[in-house]
């Protein structure tokens, strides 16, 4: 392709108009450089194919991938090290792209390029945060964390890299392995996407305990590639490797596409011959491992409380029964059993709890049957109910003693907060338990108030865990409670002398289930004492209490494993680390407000000292990105509280939120017609409507001091349907710069321009560039204009095309300002006031009319508004489609928001100026 200019002038104007010739042999570095390819239509655009030609094979090589994972006493330590060689002749970007687990902290990110090394460092998050705002106008943030699927978050990053330069992406992650279903899960996802000389995912685990089993395998295995997979198991150690040459990664022999895409798992779980569990000290920390073999089941007595309201209706509705009935035919016969439903009001399947006999659970399996969904969430009552129900069963002494006490709470949406506020519902809840019960939570979807949950069972001995709204979710729910369905003991202490440790991980817990395990870590006060270091557990179980004593075996890691240097640093110590931190964050949402600010700053201090990236903190990195400038990126660490308000309403709740492509505020208005106000400093957007008859005029800015004014005067629907909403567009818009003498009007027919008195005409059919005295003008055929005024502001106009023979609609415009900051503090007008800023605040989100489109209380200006979480787009990238743009939107033509009335911005001509 060639890119030939053809100037002339006329008027006084320098008129250019570019042409694009394409031949099959041009060069991809000239398609590069030209816009023209913009305006072609996104289905068959040069754009399109550029962007896939930019990141083959041919021009980025990724040379070698390693995953080694150490995995020592549960605590796994994984790096992840990409080499990607750049072969073009210019500089091109290289993207690093991995998922890790969301239960992992990062403790490392490096970059080395051309022999130097770029490495993260690991700040208080609102620090952070400051020092990527004074970095931003050096470039735009290239890496970030967030969430990918149930079980994964996505880190990022992207670099520029010269000509026959290769980079080396070290992220190194750290996470403590849990133990469920009688096994510990070590996940690795790798996604290449293309073939990679060296492959290489290796893992080495040491426990002392001695290894019990051990499997591994790929979601992506074939026949060929299973035996690729190799394993060594001994007494306390083993190893995976899983290496598959260039060609045992094709999925055919004349294919470049790699069959390594997908989960890399290994299982596997310790021996278990002492009552007492496990203890390692290794350099003044030790840890406890509690998971006892053969112990009896313990009865439960189990209230459902399920969620009926509205918002349950269809597949979550459906799903939850179905997930019921096949729940209730797995209890037990010896345990104890009810059904309450809420919605405005609870309703009781019995007034009490049922023995789970056969005839019992197939009455209830029916009942559930015909649950119906009605009203609204009066989740308070309900599970008042639910503990009235359990105390009552207990005073009766109809059942067992020793039983263990629980309610599931299964709900997709916020509570009703009157007459109590959702704190005033958790303490409520949280007196009447009393200790007692545990409370599990199942946040249906992304529309359940996460928080509010979590907050409310970790008050109460339990968890929450979120349900995602998919074909599987009613094997979600029965996962859920297959984990907690059998506990094996209760009210489980464990005792160390007081004069030798400090430092205590928590050493109460509620419950042991079956196929689970406890954790228990701290500081020893004289390693001289540790041949005295006794340990007492006592608790609850099947038809008695439950006491061992033991003495903690206080070998040397050398002496354990004396072939072994240690691997990544004092694990130990580390791991202590990381659970005392899990438990400060969960500490900090349940306290009174003395206890939530020290277990933060507690939490806070400690992920500082061992470099891991919490939800307190985040990693720094500064990047090179030419000569003359760095660019700085953050990763951050979601809470699941966080995840699902990105998922449900499109933007992060966080105050430190970095995901933002660009970091100016946007002012623009398109569409029927839409104005959104995108405000970076608040990490949201605003956007109202304006409704009102074809060929009204508004005033859009208008700025005394610089003398610029811009109006726009609407159009309507080619036919108006009997009965329908009038749509109106914006199908003209008149510039004014009055110290210079210039006035543009822009139609979705042609563009006139007079600056100085030298006029010009020219229309949306050419790509053109036009420079006047004071304004320089850049069209792109039947895509936008650029208006440029000399030494001032800059603004965008989207030529929006539609169907010649559309029977309803036609053609109309957008406009965009660019360079907003650029007004005088007396700008006003509808976008205009908004162009230096606005302070408000919004509550949490609560159901409004649209169960898709939440509501919440605004606060601007002095008013309390009601505002529904809604989209707009925002076409400047892409004409056809748009970009999709979250924001809360303001009622009745934006009244509250505005100065005044839409009416007030009425004016008479197109080019009036007052």
């Amino acid at each position: 392709m060639r890119l030939s200019r053809r100037c002339t002038m006329y008027a006084g104007w320098i008129f250019c108009v570019f042409v694009c010739v394409c031949f099959t042999s041009g060069s991809f570095e000239t398609l590069v450089i030209t816009k023209g390819t913009e305006q072609w239509d996104s289905e068959t655009s040069m754009t399109r194919l550029l962007k896939k030609r930019s990141v083959s094979s041919a021009e980025i090589e990724i040379q070698s991938v390693k995953v080694d994972c150490k995995v020592t006493s549960r605590f796994a330590h994984t790096v992840m090290t990409t080499k990607a060689l750049n072969k073009a002749n210019i500089s091109k970007e290289v993207s690093f792209e991995v998922e890790l687990p969301k239960t992992s902290f990062i403790t490392n990110f490096s970059m080395e390029i051309d022999g130097k090394t770029y490495t993260g460092v690991v700040k208080e998050k609102e620090k952070a945060k400051q020092q990527y705002e004074k970095a931003v106008s050096s470039g735009q943030t290239a890496g970030l964390v967030k969430a990918s699927g149930r079980k994964m978050e996505k880190f990022s990053v992207s670099v520029n890299v010269a000509a026959d330069s290769s980079v080396t992406f070290i992220l190194t992650y750290e996470e403590l392995l849990q133990r469920q279903f009688g096994k510990y899960e070590l996940m690795i996802r790798v996604k290449p996407k293309q073939l990679v000389q060296h492959f290489e995912i290796v893992a080495d685990i040491y426990e002392p305990q001695g290894i019990a089993f051990v499997d591994a395998y790929g979601t992506f295995m074939t026949n060929e590639l299973l035996p690729l997979v190799e394993k060594t198991v001994t007494d306390k150690k083993a190893h995976v490797s899983f290496s598959p040459t260039l060609d045992q990664q094709r999925k055919c022999s004349e294919c470049d596409g790699t069959l390594i895409d997908g989960d890399f798992f290994i299982k596997y779980d310790v021996k278990r011959p002492h009552d007492i569990g496990d203890i390692q000290i290794v350099n003044g920390y030790f840890v406890h491992f509690f998971a006892p073999a053969s112990l009896p089941r313990v009865p439960k007595m189990v209230v459902f409380v399920i969620d009926n309201s509205y918002s349950m209706l269809g597949n979550k509705m459906s799903q939850t029964k179905e997930a019921l009935v096949t729940i209730l035919g797995e209890l037990p016969e010896d345990d104890y059993f009810a059904i309450i439903v809420f919605s405005s009001t609870f309703v009781v399947w019995r007034p009490h709890l049922s023995k789970a006999t056969k005839e019992n659970v197939h009455a209830a399996q029916e009942y559930v049957k015909t649950i119906k969904v009605i009203g609204g969430t009066e989740l308070h009552d309900a599970v008042i109910h639910g503990v009235e129900m359990l105390y009552e069963e207990q005073r009766n002494g109809t059942a067992p003693k020793n039983m263990v006490l629980m309610i599931i709470l299964l709900t997709d949406g916020v509570p009703k907060q009157w007459p109590r506020s959702l704190p005033e519902i958790q303490e409520s809840i949280r007196n009447a338990i009393n200790g007692t019960i545990t409370l599990f939570s199942l946040a249906f979807g992304n529309d359940a108030d996460y928080g509010f949950l979590d907050t409310l069972s970790k008050q109460n001995n339990g968890i929450v865990r979120r349900i995602y709204e998919d074909s599987d979710a009613p094997l979600q729910l029965k996962g859920f409670y297959e984990e907690v369905s059998s506990p094996l003991l209760s009210e489980v202490n464990f005792h160390y002398p007081d004069n030798t440790v400090n430092s205590l991980t928590r050493s109460y817990f509620k419950q042991l289930f079956n196929g689970s395990e406890i954790m228990v870590a701290g500081r020893l006060n004289d390693l001289n004492d540790i041949n005295d270091f006794a340990i007492e557990v006592s608790a609850q179980g099947f038809e008695n209490n439950f006491e061992m004593k033991g003495q903690a075996n206080a070998q040397k890691w050398d002496t354990i494993f004396p072939d072994e240097e240690y691997i990544f640093g004092d694990f130990t110590e580390r791991l202590w680390a990381y659970l005392t931190i899990q438990e400060l964050l969960d500490k900090k949402d349940k306290g009174t407000l003395e206890e939530k600010g020290n277990a933060t700053a507690d939490a806070l201090s400690l992920s500082l000292k061992y470099n891991f990236v919490t939800p307190l903190t985040s990693m720094v990195v500064t990047k090179p990105e030419d000569e003359a400038k760095n660019n700085t990126f953050i990763a951050d660490k979601l809470t699941e509280e966080e995840r699902g308000k990105a998922a449900r309403y499109g933007y992060s709740a966080i105050p430190a939120s970095y995901s933002h492509k660009s970091y100016a505020p946007k002012y623009y208005v398109d569409g029927d017609p839409h104005f959104i106000i995108e405000l970076p400093d608040q990490n949201d957007a605003l956007c109202f409507n304006i409704d009102d008859k074809p060929g009204t005029i508004f005033n859009l800015v208008r700025d005394p001091l610089t003398g610029i004014v811009v109006n726009g005067q609407t159009i309507g629907d080619k036919k108006v349907i009997p009965g329908e909403k009038v749509n109106t567009y914006f199908g003209r818009f008149g510039i004014i710069h009055e110290k210079f003498g210039i006035r543009l009007m822009v139609s979705t027919k042609e563009i006139s321009v007079s600056d100085e008195g030298k006029q010009a005409k020219f229309f949306w059919t050419d790509t053109a560039t036009v420079k006047g005295p004071n304004m320089d003008l850049q069209v792109i055929k039947d895509r936008s204009l650029t208006v440029t005024l000399r030494n001032s502001v800059k603004f965008l106009i989207i030529l929006h095309k539609v169907w010649q023979k559309h029977p309803y609609h036609q053609d109309y415009l957008g406009f965009y300002t660019l360079d907003s900051h650029l007004f005088s503090s007396n700008v006003h007008g509808l976008l205009g006031q908004f162009y230096h800023g606005l302070e408000f605040e919004v509550s949490e989100p609560f159901p409004g009319k649209d169960p898709n489109k939440p509501d919440a209380i605004m606060f601007v200006k002095g008013r309390v508004l009601v505002v529904t979480r809604g989209w707009q787009r925002d076409f400047r990238q892409d004409v056809k489609n748009g970009e999709q743009v979250p924001c809360w939107f303001i009622h009745n033509n934006g009244t509250g928001l505005l100065d005044g009335v839409h009416s007030d911005y009425i004016v008479s001509g197109l080019f009036k100026t007052i």
